[in-house]
């Protein structure tokens, strides 16, 4: 935890900072995890609920009073929300969707917490002996205030400000002693192999000065030069001087999380925190029950044990996966919300990129919440434009609101009613099988955000209808909200019937889609001190930045490729057109240029095609004209072990041909030195299907960037051939063949695309 400056007068004992906010959720929480179904509003709805309970208030209320108080070297400070002197009462005002009565318990324990605090902060500072504390709940979607009103002398809030001070004072004089340990650690980092890879220095260096300058960076490097190594190294040894809290190594997929925390091991970084985050349903050890007392007993008691498990886990230090959950076990808690209570002492967190960039990203919320200074490393980088794409995309499945309504009554019956006649409305306005919007139905929307929070009480008030389909139709809801409220240009919204009725209902799909990541992430950019993003495919340069939506003044790097034109015999064939009208006539050519290919040089290849039908067009036609030669092929739908024993095919002494989609699980993340991949045929272009959505990205784009058809089409397309032919040559040692199955990697503007050391 970074400490705050101080005041003059408070300087010389209060050794630490915290705001009452936090000193709350350490200290005050008790009891059960309980996170039964209270749809929370947005922040800007939060914003617009606080200033409309304020404004309702006499003149002389004041709004957003500025305290502080001390005790036990530690200085506590907020704001309250408001506080009307007359009386005197402060209120502390908390947002919510649906019945009041049913906030959990423990949640109100918390808010009555805060405006305790606050009110011995205003007793001290006007010298009050009595006051009165009201909660306020303000329900946005009714604009209904339920106030909870009670009297406090002085002396008995001090007592309570007191004893949350006492218990937390103690953990932050522990992390001031670890930050200081753990900044003595980084300044001395020595790089835990004799020297640099060619490159790996060049790339290590530009991350230590981005990140030393407080800057963004984008950097492209090729495959093999030891990126994860580079920029977590620089990264590390710059983070005492820039007084950074927090660093998030972020990834796109789980074997990039596994290659960092193999760094992290092999730099031996404690007494660095290290924490891997995994999502919710991979931690989860009661996948069959709620995350509520009355169901999981992980969840039971959950903050009555979770200090010592807090206490067991920094001292651990090295939390992976396996180490936390073995601590969880030992205590008896959720190992997944143990993992989010962790997020604030962790030193370095890896995980997904969702847990920063997703709408309801925890870690981005503590960033911007607590201040803190936090660095990114995003790895694989240019997986990120399509990743938040969908995480700000949402649809509505009319099969799920069926499969939920059914058996429904009484209140909830009628919001669910109200849905469906809104839904029916859209089916008899909109009757083209695909159809976009040009603005989201607010009708719908309204009547959605009704079902949501009848929805909620009804969960609320019946634990047993957990257990059915209702749970998870109302996250689906509550994410359609959120991404509604996000709403703007950089989205589309459109309507699908689907092929078949569900019942004897026609109600279309309503879906919100992402076209344009940057102005949603842009924030995200701002919260970080400094961000690097790399991968050895973000060519060209302003595509990336334009659509992740960097700042202008971002630093860019591109490192040369160690590896030489001879290690890589690379060829276009110019006489074979893999266009979709051209599939069946080039057909033989595809097949007869890898089984010369195969014939000429045995070995291990890969076959990359444009979809999974074009895939076994190919491989039908291979096995009947060449039945000798071994094959094996990606299907639909491959689980982990599926795809293991895909990828175990390859061996130093196998032969044969895996056949795979291009950008899919086999296009890029996987490892195959040496002889285990000797050739790559890649038979596509790889541009995104023609069709009315993204003809709406390249229109889009086109209006604001000058560049539809590279941004919607060509450039990612040949991102993903480069990605696929990157497996070939992973390092100084390895040589292989590349072959481009299509006439149209001879253009100029396709061929300025390619990696230059490739020679084609």
């Amino acid at each position: 935890m970074r400490t705050a400056p101080l005041s003059d007068e408070l300087t010389a004992t209060a050794t630490a900072t915290v705001a009452v906010r936090v000193l709350c959720a350490f200290a005050a929480k008790t009891g059960d995890l309980d996170l039964r179904f209270t749809p929370s509003p947005s922040a800007q709805d939060g914003i617009a609920g606080h200033a409309t309970v304020t404004s309702r208030r006499a003149p002389g209320y004041q709004r957003e009073v500025s305290l502080s108080a001390q005790h036990d070297g530690l200085r506590v400070q907020g704001r309250a929300d408001g506080f009307d002197p007359a009386t005197p009462r402060l209120e502390e005002i908390k947002t919510h969707r649906g019945d009041a009565a049913l906030i959990p318990e423990n949640h109100r324990a918390l808010h009555w917490a805060q405006a305790r605090v606050y009110g011995w902060m205003l007793c001290q500072q006007l010298g009050l002996e009595r006051i009165e504390l009201a909660l306020v709940y303000f329900n946005i979607d009714t604009g209904q205030e339920t106030a909870l009103p009670v009297w406090h002398s002085a002396i008995e809030l001090k007592a309570f400000f007191e004893s949350l001070c006492t218990r937390y004072a103690s953990w932050a004089r522990a992390e001031q002693a670890h930050r200081a340990a753990r900044n003595a650690a980084l300044q001395t980092l020595a790089f835990p192999f004799d020297g640099f890879r060619p490159g790996q220095r060049e790339l290590a260096a530009a991350v230590y000065r981005a990140h030393g300058a407080g800057r963004h960076l984008l950097a492209q490097a090729p495959t093999g030069i030891g990126k994860t190594m580079a920029t977590l190294f620089a990264a590390l040894r710059a983070a005492p001087a820039q007084g950074t809290d927090k660093l998030l190594y972020l990834t796109a997929k789980t074997p990039g999380r596994q290659l960092a925390l193999q760094a992290l091991q092999r730099m031996q970084t404690r007494p660095l925190r290290v924490l891997e985050l995994v999502a919710r349903e991979k931690a989860c050890e009661h996948p069959d029950k709620a995350c509520h007392g009355d169901s999981c007993p992980l969840a039971r008691g959950f903050y009555d044990r979770l200090p010592p498990a807090r206490e067991a886990a920094v001292q651990a230090a090295w939390l992976d996966k396996a180490a936390l959950r073995n601590i969880a076990s030992q205590h008896e808690v959720c190992p997944y919300y143990l993992s989010q209570e962790l997020l604030r002492w962790s030193d370095v967190v890896v995980g997904d990129f969702n847990h920063f960039f997703d709408v309801s990203a925890q870690a981005w919320s503590l960033a911007v919440n607590d201040d803190l200074r936090v660095g990114l490393l995003v790895d694989e980088a240019h997986n990120l434009i399509e990743r938040a794409r969908l995480m700000y995309s949402a649809d509505l499945n009319p099969a799920a609101f069926h499969a939920a309504r059914r058996g429904a009554t009484g209140t909830l019956k009628k919001a669910m009613d109200r849905l469906h006649r809104q839904w029916s409305a859209l089916a008899r306005i909109h009757v083209q099988p695909h159809q976009l919007l040009p603005e989201l139905p607010q009708g719908f929307i309204d009547a959605l955000q009704q079902h949501s929070a009848a929805l909620s009480e009804h969960l609320a008030l019946e634990p047993s209808a957990a257990q059915n389909e209702l749970p998870n139709w109302l996250f689906e809801v509550l994410h359609f909200v959120r991404i509604a409220e996000l709403f703007d240009t950089h989205s589309l919204a459109d309507l699908t019937h689907p092929a078949r009725p569900v019942g004897r209902s026609r109600h279309p799909v309503l879906t919100i889609r992402n076209l344009d990541p940057g102005p949603l992430l842009q924030p995200r950019w701002q919260s970080a001190h400094s961000a690097t993003l790399f991968s050895a495919t973000l060519s060209p340069m302003d595509y990336a930045h334009d659509l992740l939506g960097l700042p202008d003044n971002t630093l860019r790097l591109d490192v040369p490729s160690p590896f030489q034109s001879t290690q890589l015999s690379a060829r276009i064939t110019p006489q074979i057109s893999t266009r979709y009208a051209d599939r069946a006539a080039s057909l033989d050519d595809v097949v007869a240029v890898m089984a010369q290919q195969y014939a000429l040089r045995p070995g291990n290849y890969l076959a990359f095609f444009s979809s999974f039908d074009y895939l076994q067009q190919a491989l039908q036609r291979l096995q009947a004209l060449h039945p000798e030669l071994p094959v094996w092929a990606q299907s639909r739908g491959m689980g982990e072990a599926e795809r293991d024993a895909f990828v175990a095919r390859f061996t130093d002494d196998g032969q044969g041909i895996g056949f795979a989609v291009l950008g899919g699980a086999f296009g890029e993340g996987i490892d195959l030195p040496g002889r285990r991949l000797i050739g790559a045929f890649i038979a596509t272009l790889g541009l995104p299907q023609v069709n009315p959505v993204n003809e709406q990205l390249r229109a889009r784009l086109q209006t604001r960037f000058g560049q539809g058809y590279n941004y919607a089409y060509l450039f990612p397309g040949v991102q993903k051939v480069v990605q696929a032919a990157g497996r070939v040559i992973r390092g100084p040692q390895d040589e292989g063949v590349l072959v481009l199955m299509d006439e149209r990697f001879g253009r100029a503007e396709v061929r300025r695309l390619l990696p230059t050391w490739w020679c084609v």
